[in-house]
C-alpha cells in the first residue's frame, strides 16, 4: 500500500524549520554577516523566532539589518585562548599575533575618526603615529613602514576587515604595497554600520578601565563580557542555562571535571532537555559519555577546525592524536617526544609528505602545529611546564588492530592457519 501524502502544513513547518537551522548554523560560523553571505536572506527571514531562540538559550542578542546581520556571541570560557583571529583556511591558517592585535586595535580606532574612504598608506601613517604614543612604546610596541614585516602586518589587518566587511576595496593591491610602499596603494570603503557593530561588550571599555588596574586583564574581560544576574533562583538557573548552551553551541566537547559544581549538577538534571533544544535548533546531535558531553555534527561543516584534514599536517596531525590515544590512561608528552615521533614516522611515510617535511629539523614544527590542532578541538591540554595532556574524547582516534571476518586479530588468524 503506497504511503499517504503528508499534510502540506507538515511539509512547509519542516522546511521553515530546515531553514532556521541551516541561518543559525551559518551565524554561529559567521557572527559578523554581510549581505553578500549566502545564508544571510534566511537570516533576514527568520530574525524573529532566530533572536526568541537566541535570548531565551543563550542570552545573546541578534541585529539583523538591510546591510548585514550580527550575532553578538560572548565567550562562555575567557580563559580560552585557541580561537584568536587568524587569516587563511585549513593548515594554511595564520593566527593573529600580539602586535597584529595591537594594530587592529589602532586602526579601528582611526577608522571611527576617519572619513567615508581611506587608503592603506593613510591607515600607515596613522599607525605610527598612534604607535609613538609613550606607553606604548613602553609596553613594546614598534611600528614603522620600513620593512616588509611591517607592512605585512598592516596588511593582516586590513584583510581581516575585508573579510568582516567592515572595509570594501576600491582600487589597488595590497600585496605589491608590502613589496613596496611607496609605488603601491590601495583605496577602501568604510562601512561604518559593520564598523559599529564589531565591538561585543556589555560595558564601553572605557568604564571598565576605570574599575580595577589595567594588568589584570582577566578580571577586565569578566567585566566587559558579564551580565546582570539576578539574585534569585530563577535567575541563576537562567545564568547557567545560557552558559552550558554557549558553551555546547561553541565547543567541540564540554567535560564534566571542568565545569564548577553549580554548572555541573544543573547540567546533570537538565542535558537532555538543553541538548534536545539545540538539536532541534541547529541539527546537532548530542552525544553524552561517563567524561562529558559533546554535540556531533553529522554534516561537518559547523566549525572551522576539522580533524581528519587534508594535507601533510593534516597526516601528521592524525597520527600523533592515534599515538596519544593509544598511550596508557595519565601520560605526559613533551613536544620535543612528539617531534621524535614524527622524525622516526619520516622513512615510513615520506612518500606522503611534501618535500619540505622531509627534512631534518621539520619535525618540530610539523609537531607543534599539530599539538595546536589537537588543543583548538580540546582533544589535548597543556599543563605544567607546556606537557601535553591527552584528553578523554581522543580516545576514538586510537587504531584497533585489524581483524578477520570471524572477529580475531589477523595476526592470532594468521599463527592459527
Amino acid at each position: 500500500m503506497p504511503a499517504l501524502p503528508q499534510p502540506l502544513p507538515d511539509v512547509l513547518e519542516r522546511a521553515r524549520a530546515e531553514e532556521r537551522q541551516r541561518a543559525l548554523r551559518a551565524l554561529l560560523m559567521q557572527p559578523l554577516m554581510d549581505a553578500r553571505h549566502p545564508a544571510f536572506a534566511l537570516v533576514r527571514r527568520h530574525q524573529a523566532p532566530l533572536r526568541e531562540w537566541l535570548a531565551a538559550e543563550t542570552g545573546w542578542h541578534l541585529q539583523v539589518e538591510s546591510e548585514f546581520a550580527r550575532l553578538y556571541k560572548r565567550p562562555a570560557e575567557l580563559r580560552d585562548a585557541t580561537r584568536g583571529a587568524a587569516l587563511g583556511s585549513g593548515t594554511q591558517t595564520t593566527p593573529f599575533s600580539r602586535r597584529r592585535y595591537a594594530l587592529l586595535c589602532l586602526i579601528l580606532a582611526d577608522l571611527e575618526r576617519g572619513d567615508q574612504q581611506i587608503t592603506l598608506a593613510r591607515l600607515g601613517t596613522g599607525l605610527i603615529q598612534a604607535a609613538a604614543d609613550p606607553a606604548l612604546e613602553a609596553a613594546g610596541l614598534r611600528f614603522r613602514l620600513d620593512h616588509q614585516d611591517e607592512r605585512r602586518d598592516l596588511v593582516a589587518t586590513v584583510r581581516l576587515l575585508l573579510d568582516y566587511g567592515v572595509l570594501a576595496r576600491v582600487a589597488g593591491d595590497e600585496e605589491a604595497f608590502v613589496r613596496d610602499q611607496t609605488g603601491s596603494d590601495a583605496l577602501y570603503d568604510i562601512n561604518r554600520r559593520m564598523l559599529a557593530a564589531l565591538l561585543v561588550s556589555v560595558r564601553g571599555p572605557s568604564l571598565v578601565e576605570m574599575e580595577g588596574p589595567a594588568s589584570d586583564l582577566e578580571a577586565r574581560l569578566q567585566a566587559l563580557t558579564e551580565s546582570f544576574v539576578p539574585d534569585t533562583q530563577e535567575g541563576r538557573n537562567r545564568a547557567l542555562r545560557h552558559t552550558l548552551t554557549a558553551r555546547l553551541l561553541d565547543d567541540p566537547v564540554v567535560y564534566w571535571d571542568e565545569l564548577p559544581d553549580d554548572a555541573r549538577q544543573y547540567l546533570t538534571s537538565q542535558r537532555a532537555a538543553i541538548t534536545r533544544r539545540i538539536a532541534d535548533a541547529t541539527d546537532l546531535v548530542p552525544e553524552i559519555r561517563a567524561e562529558g558531553v559533546a554535540m556531533v555534527d553529522p554534516a561537518q561543516n559547523l566549525s572551522d577546525q576539522s580533524l581528519p584534514c587534508e594535507g601533510t599536517e593534516g597526516h601528521v596531525t592524525l597520527l600523533i592524536a592515534a599515538h596519544l590515544a593509544e598511550a596508557p590512561e595519565g601520560s605526559r608528552f613533551t613536544l620535543d617526544a612528539l617531534a621524535e615521533q614524527v622524525a622516526r614516522w619520516r622513512p615510513q611515510y615520506r612518500g606522503y609528505w611534501r618535500r619540505s617535511a622531509l627534512a631534518a629539523g621539520s619535525e618540530r614544527a610539523l609537531a607543534r602545529q599539530a599539538v595546536e590542532q589537537l588543543r583548538r578541538l580540546r582533544l589535548v591540554a597543556l599543563g605544567a611546564d607546556e606537557q601535553i595532556i591527552p584528553l578523554p574524547a581522543l580516545a576514538r582516534f586510537a587504531v584497533e588492530p585489524a581483524r578477520s571476518p570471524q572477529g580475531k586479530p589477523l595476526a592470532e588468524a594468521a599463527d592459527a592457519s
